[in-house]
């Protein structure tokens, strides 16, 4: 009995330490989410209809990967928006710049990754951005010609948010983003401070550290079953690079993870097709690994 009270105090120990750490972080998410949704998310989504009226070109990519990452709407809202986007005539490539880029972060998600330094925040606010830019470009290059997405299933979802008065609805929207994501973050802590309890650091060094190359592709492989959710995954990634992880791993796994969660691959797979499902799937991996890379190769642990 002695030996189980002494792990439990050691467990509360670690897990007391990483929730002060990052539960401040995890409320501004929640508020600043809140916020877009409820007094943005329109002016967003009506900004990247009106980008049909202005002859972009190739260049509309730009910003339809950067209005992707400003909707606060999560997988299986932004797919039937997207599907309205279709049905009204907007090119296909600008679509796949703002889904690829929507699924990677979000303002909650961008907010939330500040507990990993401010560095690393605005890295893989860099990369998201990057990555929608890309997948636009493929989808242009590869696609041009037939179509990569199949909407057909998809009807725009009904509002949520309803009351007249926009305080209100800033408060229910905080409090059910909170019901929502609190349990992921409280286990997310558990996990962290289970592992930094039983599992020795030296590991962490080994796997995502000393081999950058290796590790990055290690790092993106994992992010497709442990992601669950952003809030949740922070602590770990947090006491990961504390270890030792390289900063290339880290954002290799930040990226593969939102990218290939089972509720967004659900989504996307109806969206796609099976074949083309596979395309996005080893899309997803490849790019997650070799950002990952240069990311290490370039920066070199600077960013940590």
């Amino acid at each position: 009995m002695e030996i189980i009270r002494r792990e439990l105090i050691y467990i509360w120990y670690f897990f007391d330490m990483q929730f002060r750490q990052i539960a401040g972080y995890w409320m501004l998410g929640i508020v600043i989410g809140s916020f877009v949704s409820v007094f943005l998310k329109k002016y967003i989504h009506e900004r990247m209809v009106s980008l049909q009226n202005w002859r972009f070109g190739v260049w509309g990519i730009l910003p339809a990967s950067a209005l992707g990452i400003l909707s606060p709407l999560c997988m299986y809202g932004t797919v039937p928006i997207a599907a309205s986007f279709s049905k009204s005539g907007m090119r296909e490539d600008w679509i796949a710049a703002f889904m690829m880029s929507s699924i990677l972060l979000n303002p909650q998600l961008f907010f939330y990754s500040f507990a990993l330094g401010t560095e690393i925040a605005f890295l893989r606010l860099a990369v998201s951005f990057a990555g929608g830019c890309i997948a636009g470009l493929l989808v242009r290059l590869f696609f041009q010609n037939k179509k990569f997405y199949c909407f057909t299933e998809f009807e725009l979802p009904g509002n949520r948010d309803l009351d007249a008065n926009l305080i209100l609805r800033f408060l229910k929207n905080i409090w059910r983003n909170i019901k929502v994501t609190f349990p992921y973050f409280l286990l997310g802590v558990l996990l962290t401070a289970l592992y930094q309890r039983y599992v020795p650091s030296a590991w962490i060094a080994d796997l995502f550290g000393s081999n950058q190359g290796l590790g990055a592709l290690m790092a993106a492989a994992l992010g497709v079953p442990l992601y669950t959710c952003g809030g949740g995954t922070i602590p770990l990634i947090a006491a990961w690079l504390g270890e030792g992880m390289s900063t290339g791993s880290a954002m290799a796994f930040m990226i593969a993870g939102p990218a290939t969660k089972l509720t967004n691959l659900g989504a996307v797979k109806i969206a796609l097709g099976m074949r083309n499902f596979i395309v996005y799937f080893v899309f997803s991996i490849a790019m997650s690994a070799v950002f990952g890379l240069v990311i290490d190769m370039v920066g070199q642990g600077g960013f940590r």
